[in-house]
């Protein structure tokens, strides 16, 4: 019995990347990925799926479950949107941005006001 998506024939997978290996750039699994552009000719079809898909932000992990890819697959894909110029990739909100100790107090007093 073979699962869909998971056991795929690798020769897709290496038609896709072009048999090069995941991508160098930090791409974290929660890293949010936004379209900046539409398709253009010549893009593969999980290339459109991917700029279509990412008109809101969306995670990494998110984008290689809907194409049923491996996220080293995913990656590859994104890393070719992103030195295109087609996409633009932000932080998780947990990374983006640090509390210090004086804003989370402000925080725990408002909450004690209401």
């Amino acid at each position: 019995m073979t699962r869909v998506g998971r056991d795929d024939d690798p020769d897709r997978f290496y038609t896709l990347t072009g048999g090069r290996a995941p991508a160098t750039e930090d791409f974290d699994l929660v890293t949010l990925v936004v379209s900046e552009s539409a398709p253009s000719a010549g893009m593969t079809s999980e290339q459109v799926a991917i700029l279509d898909m990412c008109r809101a932000p969306t995670a990494v992990v998110e984008i290689a479950a809907e194409l049923r890819l491996p996220v080293g697959v995913a990656t590859v894909l994104l890393a070719d949107l992103l030195h295109a110029g087609k996409i633009t990739v932000r932080p998780p909100l947990s990374a983006a941005m640090s509390l210090d100790a004086s804003t989370l107090e402000k925080v725990l007093v408002g909450l004690r006001k209401l």
